[in-house]
């Protein structure tokens, strides 16, 4: 079988003469007599198109032929129509390139191994073996991109044992019986690789790092490069002039702008943390003065609905600090129902953890806590009253009987 995808990788349509199918899991793997299709390896994702007007959906190399994956049976087998899905390949031979690109860079400006590397459908990722600041990803994003620019020519040698002993490889291949394929960046990099790539560096346009982490005992880093890096910057750019249109600013001041209204959020949000607070501690007066006691002892039981839970936890223990207090609340939120009981720390009658994992079966939930305080969930909100009142029912005996 002719493997031509190396020798034009620039090449779109071709007719050539199915050979052999295979039917696997409802699916025809085809074996054809040439092809320019890539089969998935070397970190890069195989090309897709179609032969004739059948979809390939994957394309694969096993014991050195390359089947095609296509999803219906092929009712033609001579002289054949074959095309590759040009604007997939054309990406993966920009972002595959940016990588050596890339990792030239990281290893000549930090000595940084690249150790992996993921080409991925939306941005592709490269692991280096050192942990760098965010100032060299700077330099090294100039360098890669200065590169680029250079307008340097990409060859592929396929070096003899004895040409490849003198040579200077940033990672020596692993031992094959197969011919030792390198990509070669002027003098900017020398590295195995079965991938597709351009034929110079200008057609990668552009490399851009959009993030990066710790990740083992180096780093990884995810870019992007061509068509991906430049509809990336477009869309940024789009929702910068978006962001400045809805401030009133310029883009420019867009930064200084929302700096300012991040400070008046955070003041306007203590201030209403405060008012909360302050509006919870007469709610909670009018519901401690406006409840009878029983032998001493002030039981609280109140429902809610599509209250923030935090609140309902503040209610509690405002209540919980006033002296032979129970608080026992129910919130719903959604479908889903909320106890909260808590009680004042002098109270030692009723234990709060073992009264809510007793009444919180009725709602279908799980919860725990300690003795003073204790909170769980169900989903069962339409019977939240009865639990709430098995609940009260149960501390008013015990605080009736002292025991």
């Amino acid at each position: 079988m002719e493997k031509l995808y190396y020798e034009n990788p620039y090449e779109k349509d071709f007719i050539a003469d199915i050979i052999d199918i295979i039917e696997e899991d409802n699916k025809f793997h085809i074996l054809l007599n040439k092809t320019y299709f890539y089969p998935e390896g070397g970190g890069q994702p195989s090309d897709t198109g179609y032969i004739e007007s059948t979809p390939v959906v994957y394309v694969y190399d096993k014991e050195g032929s390359i089947y095609h994956v296509v999803e219906r049976k092929p009712s033609k087998i001579k002289k054949v129509k074959c095309k590759i899905d040009w604007e997939r390949r054309y990406d993966h031979m920009q972002q595959h390139l940016g990588q050596h690109i890339l990792s030239a860079s990281l290893i000549e400006l930090f000595n940084a191994n690249t150790v992996g590397f993921h080409l991925g459908k939306e941005y592709s990722t490269i692991d280096i073996d050192k942990v760098i600041s965010d100032e060299n990803f700077k330099n090294a994003e100039n360098m890669a991109n200065e590169i680029i620019l250079n307008n340097i020519s990409v060859e592929v040698l396929y070096p003899t044992d004895k040409e490849l002993k003198k040579l200077s490889l940033r990672k020596l291949p692993p031992k094959t019986d197969n011919q030792i394929r390198l990509v070669k960046i002027g003098d900017v990099d020398i590295n195995a690789c079965c991938g597709t790539h351009p034929y110079s560096t200008i057609e990668v346009q552009l490399v851009k790092f959009t993030r990066w982490e710790k990740y083992k005992n180096g780093m990884r880093i995810e870019f992007l490069c061509g068509k991906r890096a430049v509809e990336d910057y477009t869309a940024k750019y789009e929702r910068v002039k978006e962001i400045g249109r809805l401030l009133a600013v310029s883009e420019n001041d867009i930064l200084e702008d929302i700096g300012r209204i991040s400070k008046e959020l955070r003041e306007t949000n203590a201030e209403i943390k405060s008012l909360r607070d302050e509006v919870a501690g007469y709610v909670v007066e009018k519901m401690f003065l406006n409840t009878e006691s029983i032998k001493d002892v002030k039981i609280i039981k109140e429902v809610y609905n599509d209250v923030d839970l935090k609140y309902v936890n503040t209610l509690a223990s405002k209540l919980a600090a006033y002296p032979n207090v129970v608080a026992l609340f129910g919130a719903i939120s959604g479908d889903k129902a909320h106890l909260v009981f808590m009680r004042s720390k002098d109270l030692k009658v009723v234990n709060m953890g073992t009264l809510l994992k007793d009444a919180i079966t009725l709602i279908d939930g799980k919860g725990g806590g300690s003795d003073f305080s204790a909170q769980g969930g169900g989903r069962n909100n339409n019977n939240l009253e009865s639990c709430l009142e098995y609940a009260y029912n149960k501390v008013k005996d015990l605080v009736v009987s002292g025991n």
